[in-house]
């Protein structure tokens, strides 16, 4: 063999190494992602599902909405309901808008005076201020969220994370 088909032969064989070790380095690094990954935990941080929103001497009567947690919080007298500001139909937020005067009108077979109602500003879905949607690609009501007091401070306690009916008021 000559010097040059030699040298031919070594350039192919380092060549065919570098490969090789090429291939197996990428090996390794795929094998390893995933043990490496499991040493950075996967964590969600979402906001809690129970929230205190302060004392209830604080909210004056009427709809006051709760902007961070998108919970709209209703005073009726010494009585307290909190409806969602989520619109079932994809998610956006809705707007309460007051009407100059009261209606009285049928909601579910019941008489109901109405202040106002809420209006989804993404796809135009509309429920009356009991959360019922009457308007809209909405298919279902908002919902109503239990309030408790909190026995530490006194302050009104909202849980999102569970639903009540349409007939909950807590009495303070």
């Amino acid at each position: 063999m000559s010097t040059a088909d030699k040298k031919v032969n070594n350039e192919r064989r380092s060549f065919l190494t570098k490969l090789t070790m090429g291939i197996f380095g990428a090996g390794v690094a795929s094998f390893s992602w995933p043990y490496l990954r499991s040493l950075s935990p996967n964590i969600l941080y979402e906001p809690p599902q129970r929230f205190k929103i302060g004392l209830p001497e604080t909210f004056s009567q009427g709809v006051e909405f709760l902007e961070k947690q998108r919970v709209y919080l209703f005073r009726e007298g010494n009585s307290f309901h909190a409806i969602s500001g989520i619109c079932s139909h994809l998610g956006c937020t809705v707007k309460y808008t007051p009407f100059r005067q009261q209606k009285e009108m049928k909601v579910r077979n019941l008489d109901v005076v109405s202040t106002g109602e809420f209006h989804c500003p993404c796809h135009g879905s509309k429920f009356r201020d009991e959360g019922t949607n009457y308007a809209g690609p909405a298919p279902k009501p908002l919902a109503w969220h239990p309030l408790e007091i909190s026995p530490d401070d006194g302050q009104l306690l909202v849980d999102i994370s569970q639903k009540v009916g349409r007939d909950f008021r807590l009495v303070v």
